[in-house]
């Protein structure tokens, strides 16, 4: 499944933008756009998940429309210990040291870079122990090509057309091309986790994706079903 990132900044064009250049990379974003919101998800998790952090990083900014996002850091830090960044314009450095005392994995001042953002989150993730690659945008192999950050798809040089969902689950295969993908990580990946059940959805569109993209659909070279567990996008240096 997924990572969670936990977006909470009131900039309507900064959450879009960082929706999608985080959805590209395979996180998939919850975006708060006050700090009731972020506080309300806060309590949400600790009330139906028994404590259990709504994500796991969180970008947080720091003027809010109703409060300081200071308060959510200090709310986040007496339960989890999940990385945070501040992400502000904000740039005395008497309040960047005092954020980063108080339990701010880093700051980033804005405007930033989407690349540094992405880099600065793998670091944050890493300290807790979690290790990430950045991932696979661009795949080319037997004829087809793939481009996530451009959302083109060609193949053998033509461009070929795909439904948002069909997309959504190419681009959950490119992330993990060479490895295999459950039926349970890519339908949370592509549907939401309250259809990791509903296999069916799986056997549709890979069937759609494999008319669309194998030249011999019957016989799939690219698009490889694992008996039992989910399916594999051949690796491009295979």
């Amino acid at each position: 499944m997924s990572l969670r990132v936990l977006l909470v900044e009131d900039d309507a064009e900064l959450r879009r933008t960082l929706r999608d250049a985080l959805a590209l990379e395979g996180y998939e974003l919850l975006t708060a756009a006050s700090l009731s919101e972020g506080l309300a998800l806060l309590a949400h998790a600790a009330g139906v998940h028994g404590g259990v952090a709504p994500a796991d990083l969180v970008l947080l900014d720091l003027g809010l429309p109703d409060g300081e996002g200071e308060a959510l850091l200090a709310a986040l830090r007496r339960r989890h210990t999940l990385p945070l960044i501040v992400i502000s314009a904000r740039q005395a450095d008497g309040q960047k040291i005092r954020l980063l005392d108080a339990g701010a994995d880093d700051y980033l001042v804005k405007p930033f870079g989407i690349g540094e953002l992405l880099a600065r989150m793998r670091v944050a993730l890493r300290h807790r122990g979690t290790v990430l690659r950045p991932a696979i945008t661009l795949y080319q192999h037997g004829g087809l090509a793939v481009d996530l950050a451009a959302r083109a798809v060609q193949r053998d040089g033509e461009p070929v057309h795909l439904t948002p969902t069909e997309f959504a689950l190419l681009a959950a295969l490119v992330r993990r091309a060479g490895a295999v993908a459950t039926h349970r990580q890519l339908l949370a990946d592509v549907w939401g986790a309250e259809h990791v059940e509903q296999t069916h959805y799986l056997r549709l569109y890979m069937g759609q994706l494999r008319a669309k993209l194998e030249a011999e659909p019957a016989d799939p070279q690219l698009l490889l079903t694992e008996a039992g567990v989910g399916y594999r996008l051949v690796a491009p240096d295979d």
